[in-house]
């Protein structure tokens, strides 16, 4: 089992998406990945919306988990907008890159919270960032060539998740009409997000940044890239897991503890399907399915099953204590819980 978590580990960390399938019979859990580049195996899974499906079937259970990395954000620009980005994308889970061709304005100081710092020309973005198709990028250069440079870099290879550039709507229709004759490519310049974000009538660095990002929210989350409703592409179910918790459990262990998994909910819930947490054997909790009395519930029962082994499933009900003590979260959640070496 360590073996399973240690390779999920490693090619998330190579920014590659796996299944985990986890089957259950007899007290006993198997454990396997399933890579997305074995396309055969990965479609026969078949898919939950939610990232995560569990299905039940005599004494048994089979879950499987689909996991990715973190989305990527990658802005290209350091400047006054790109600080507030760098900043907020990085507090809502993505791993950020920003990309500047001034050593004064790519550095880790200036932005303290980005994962990758890049300082290359904008003709060689292509040679210092492999682009993949679930990248979300953000053009914010200090100007149209610049802008130009970085827009027909992007077009040459593999189309992100997400292309936005900033700018008004002369000067975008300039770049675009430009790099439509020069290149041919009408299909992806349609694609391109410009002007950027939801309009909110944001003036500040702050409050654009803001916009850019809830435009990226919705996409990401529902499939929406505009305020008409209409998809423009599946919403992305995959789980993002806690890393910390991942790593501790790649980790070999001298001592028995238990890992709980939320698999299902209904109603309004502190955390997704897929959330988890591990609970040592004297109470202490590595990640969160939630926190509160939901928790609370969740480690007295892992703590027992540390002591007996096996697994169990809880089913955990909020909603007579939301209306008690007020609370937003009231829906229901099943758990399962699970014995592990």
């Amino acid at each position: 089992m360590d073996n399973v978590f240690q390779q999920l580990l490693q090619r998330l960390k190579d920014g590659r998406r796996t299944a985990v399938v986890s089957a259950y019979e007899d007290s006993c859990t198997k454990r396997h990945l399933v890579f997305e580049e074995d396309s055969d195996a990965w479609h026969l899974l078949g898919r939950n919306k939610d990232g995560l499906s569990f299905c039940q079937s005599g004494n048994g259970f089979t879950m499987v988990e689909y996991y990715s990395s973190s989305p990527r954000l990658v802005i290209l620009g350091g400047g006054h907008i790109a600080l507030p980005l760098s900043r907020i994308g990085s507090a809502l889970g993505f791993r950020v890159a920003v990309y500047d061709d001034r050593p004064s304005f790519a550095n880790k100081n200036r932005f303290p919270d980005a994962e990758t710092i890049i300082c290359e020309s904008f003709e060689d973005i292509a040679k210092h960032i492999n682009i993949n198709k679930s990248d979300y990028i953000i053009i914010v250069t200090r100007g149209h060539k610049h802008d130009s440079l970085c827009l027909r870099n992007i077009l040459k290879g593999q189309s992100p998740r997400y292309v936005g550039m900033i700018g008004s709507r002369r000067r975008v229709e300039l770049v675009k009409r430009q790099l439509e004759a020069e290149t041919g490519e009408t299909e992806k310049l349609a694609q391109l997000h410009a002007p950027i974000g939801i309009a909110i009538g944001a003036v500040t660095p702050g409050e654009i940044a803001i916009s850019i990002l809830a435009e990226i929210i919705m996409d990401m989350r529902l499939g929406i890239s505009d305020l008409s409703g209409a998809a423009s592409s599946s919403p992305l179910r995959f789980i993002y897991p806690d890393i910390d918790l991942l790593g501790f459990l790649a980790r070999k262990h001298s001592e028995r503890f238990a890992i709980a998994t939320v698999v299902e909910t209904e109603g309004s819930t502190p955390r997704e399907a897929g959330a988890k947490m591990a609970v040592l054997p004297h109470g202490q909790v590595i990640g969160s399915i939630g926190g509160g009395c939901s928790e609370a519930e969740v480690m007295l029962k892992a703590v027992d099953i540390t002591r007996k082994g096996g697994y169990s499933l809880l089913n955990v009900d909020m909603t007579d204590s939301a209306e008690e003590d007020g609370m937003v979260c009231g829906g229901t959640m099943k758990v399962l819980i699970e014995a592990v070496w």
